[in-house]
């Protein structure tokens, strides 16, 4: 029984779909706060059960039978570690066999404040005994989309990164190689990155040429980049943390020229230019 948390976000859709093409339906544990919310794949037979990280009555029924895991990150950041340790604790108790992890690109040692709490939820798995595959996955191209609007508006996308280059990949890529991991119940680290990458300059130019309008990319200091977050409207510590990703991204923490994923995958990482183009046209 293959189970994924989180099962009706965007990267656990994805991954249920990859599961699909690769296993039957009735071997498939759908985990979701909201059953309703995956109706379309009960309907196609993947058992679907209620699971709520910060609900641990949840937890052990949501993973009884269940032999390999993809615990993918909650999104309160700030809270994960304790959710994942909930989580973690529940797959031991209920006897699974490998916990796989949406981790961050090279999280033992990533400068990026968004590493701190996949860092110690690594060290939680390691604690646990449980053989665990670390999916250090790098950004998803479709981050950038979010201010995508924007930049085409002004015609001025504002960052952090310098000249620093964005190894990224689509999350579909990255789904697809969580799937494969599942299912080849394989075991140990995977730093997991697109296999092109590019500056935000050269994404700036892709946004430009997608809209057919002239876009710049204006680089500012951190803390100015994050006050102009915060004043598009970004909670103050989102704000905070977007623009740190975004200096440490300068400093070359997003890129990865090992080409594991598209490896794992057994094809081309998905173009980046691609993806915005799609995003942005729609």
């Amino acid at each position: 029984m293959y189970a994924v948390t989180g099962a009706s976000g965007q990267l656990g859709r994805l991954v249920v779909e990859s599961l699909l093409a690769k296993v039957t339906p009735g071997e498939i544990v759908a985990l979701v706060r909201n059953p309703e919310s995956v109706a379309d794949f009960a309907a196609k037979g993947v058992v679907v059960r209620a699971f709520d990280y910060d609900a641990p009555e949840t937890l052990a029924p949501g993973l009884a039978g269940v032999t390999r895991l993809l615990l993918i990150s909650g999104n309160a950041v700030g809270s994960r570690v304790p959710q994942h340790k909930a989580v973690i604790d529940a797959a031991g108790q209920a006897g699974v066999a490998l916990i796989a992890y949406s981790s961050i690109l090279r999280a033992d040692r990533s400068p990026m404040q968004l590493a701190v709490e996949h860092k110690a939820t690594e060290d939680l798995l390691a604690a646990s005994g449980i053989p665990a595959a670390l999916l250090r996955n790098g950004w998803y191209t479709e981050n950038y989309l979010m201010s995508a609007g924007p930049a085409i508006a002004h015609g001025v996308l504002i960052g952090s990164a310098g000249a620093g280059v964005v190894s990224s990949a689509a999350r579909a890529d990255y789904a697809e190689a969580a799937a494969v991991v599942l299912t080849r119940g394989a075991a140990g680290t995977f730093e997991l990155a697109g296999d092109t990458g590019f500056t935000h300059a050269e994404l700036a130019a892709a946004l430009a040429e997608a809209a057919g309008k002239p876009v710049a990319y204006q680089d500012m200091p951190e803390a100015e980049y994050a006050k102009a977050l915060e004043g598009a409207g970004l909670p103050a510590p989102f704000a905070a943390i977007l623009a740190d990703s975004d200096a440490r991204a300068g400093e070359g923490a997003l890129f990865d020229d090992s080409r594991t994923l598209s490896g794992l995958i057994g094809r081309p990482t998905t173009p980046w230019r691609e993806t915005i183009a799609a995003g942005v046209q729609g």
